[in-house]
């Protein structure tokens, strides 16, 4: 009978391997609620994307965790929705405020 081939043992792979750092979970947070400012609670998902976008960004420089961009990414999409917010408001004021002045004008009593 034939014995079965026998092969050397194998060896562990040698060289080094990137070890893939953990994402900070306020990072996604801050970019999920930067991206949900669009969608749903435009103003108050806004701010709380910048506040877990820079509670991110302090904990990633403290522990060099991964998800800096994620942070960023939510803080400038936060950042804008709370900009576009006001100046939604600002012509909302504007408008009501040309329209009573309009309405006083003509003799129109609301």
């Amino acid at each position: 009978m034939q014995q079965p081939p026998t092969y050397p043992p194998q060896q562990p792979p040698t060289g080094s391997y990137a070890v893939a750092r953990p994402t900070n979970t306020l990072a996604i947070v801050s970019l999920s609620l930067g991206i949900a400012a669009y969608i749903v609670l435009p103003f108050i998902s806004g701010i709380a994307a910048i506040v877990t976008g820079h509670m991110a960004r302090g904990q990633i420089k403290q522990t060099g965790e991964g998800g800096a961009g994620f942070a960023l990414a939510g803080l400038i999409l936060g950042y804008i929705n709370v900009a576009l917010s006001v100046i939604a408001v600002v012509v909302i004021v504007i408008v009501a405020v040309i329209i009573g002045a309009a309405a006083v004008h003509n003799g129109s009593n609301p």
